[in-house]
């Protein structure tokens, strides 16, 4: 970082903390979203011509107010930051030295408003685990197979008169996955087009019937045996 950007950033931090004192206005999930894209530009470093290494702990330390506001959110918050995250590093070519480690804390030293984060490097192996999202609920994919529709006997069932008894499935290696229509009555679209099969990219937005089915591709922890 360089001496032009740490004088930004610590104009930044001024005018943010004065307005915080005189406002009292709490954080928002957005301006932690933000923050974090942030921090991974500002700590990112080119360790080779391919590969761009990012901090993979991060610690957002809060006011004590903003910290017990936004922990009624539960999980789902910290799994949507983790999934801006990883977001932002796949399209600006940054690169994780292990899972993403994401935690929110109260800071007494920070007035309501006011918000800092702590970025930490940690090497770790990691696996990839593809789920999927569907109205509010996350589902695991295992390694091949998945069918999704209306039918007790998919193996993840929507509740859509929209979609068929077996809609769609979803095959994932471990790596990557592909999205294929069983031949369904109305049909399955992929970010918006219409498809047959097509490969699939993390975030990408199935539609079925009246539901609409969010992949993703998440970073963990490889337990040692």
């Amino acid at each position: 970082m360089g001496f032009l950007d740490s004088i930004e950033r610590g104009l930044e931090k001024a005018v943010n903390g004065a307005f915080a004192k005189t406002f009292r206005s709490g954080v928002e999930p957005v301006e932690i979203a933000s923050a974090l894209k942030r921090e991974l530009d500002t700590s990112a470093t080119v360790v080779s011509r391919d590969r761009i290494l990012v901090p993979n702990r991060l610690t957002v330390r809060l006011a004590p107010a903003d910290h017990q506001r936004l922990r009624r959110l539960g999980d789902a918050l910290l799994e949507e930051l983790s999934g801006t995250v990883q977001g932002h590093a796949r399209s600006s070519g940054y690169s994780f030295p292990g899972p993403i480690d994401l935690a929110l804390e109260a800071d007494e030293g920070l007035s309501t408003g006011m918000l800092e984060i702590d970025a930490d490097t940690e090497a770790g192996e990691v696996v990839w685990t593809a789920v999927v999202d569907i109205k509010g609920r996350r589902h695991t994919l295992r390694r091949g197979r998945t069918i999704i529709g209306r039918g007790s006997d998919a193996d993840i069932t929507v509740d859509d008169a929209g979609a068929s008894r077996k809609h769609a499935e979803i095959i994932w290696d471990g790596t990557r996955a592909q999205v294929s229509d069983l031949g369904s009555t109305n049909g399955t679209t992929l970010n918006g087009r219409t498809l047959k099969t097509a490969l699939l990219e993390p975030d990408s937005i199935i539609d079925i019937g009246a539901t609409r089915i969010v992949y993703r591709v998440l970073a963990q922890s490889k337990e040692r045996s």
